[in-house]
């Protein structure tokens, strides 16, 4: 197996398990269970099964500060990753592309926007740093 296939199942297992504990639960569980959809559709169901389970380790593993469970779910969750995709080596860039979405600083690089704006007499600004939708009427 690729060495850059398997360091993306790396960085995907610590980032799933990682995002488990944050707003980004709902997010990262469907993106990665639509995933294994594409790729292997019968096991869909199981994984979503697994993933809610691991969630589960993983809160009870913080509340009583359990940090080889925690490294044993992200172990866990790179072997699965992994196995995926040595089964099928072209959803990698299907997973980069969910990585990056639920988490921008992913791929180990930090990122940042800066904007900077004048505006006068009438004139307005408006800036964003993803999507914006503006109406006016």
């Amino acid at each position: 197996m690729d060495a850059q296939l398997i360091e993306l199942a790396r960085a995907a297992g610590a980032s799933v398990v990682t995002l488990m504990a944050t707003d980004a639960w709902e997010r990262t569980r469907d993106g990665i269970v639509s995933l294994w959809q594409r790729a292997n559709p019968s096991r869909a169901d199981g994984v979503q099964g697994e993933l809610d389970a691991t969630r589960d380790d993983l809160l009870t593993a913080r509340e009583t500060g359990d940090e080889l469970t925690e490294q044993e779910l992200r172990d866990a969750w790179t072997g699965r990753v992994r196995r995926l995709l040595s089964e099928r080596p072209e959803i990698a860039e299907d997973l980069r592309r969910i990585l990056l979405e639920l988490d921008p600083e992913a791929d180990g690089a930090p990122h940042s926007v800066q904007m900077r704006a004048e505006a006068s007499g009438s004139g307005r600004v408006y800036q964003a740093g993803r999507d914006q939708h503006i109406t006016e009427r």
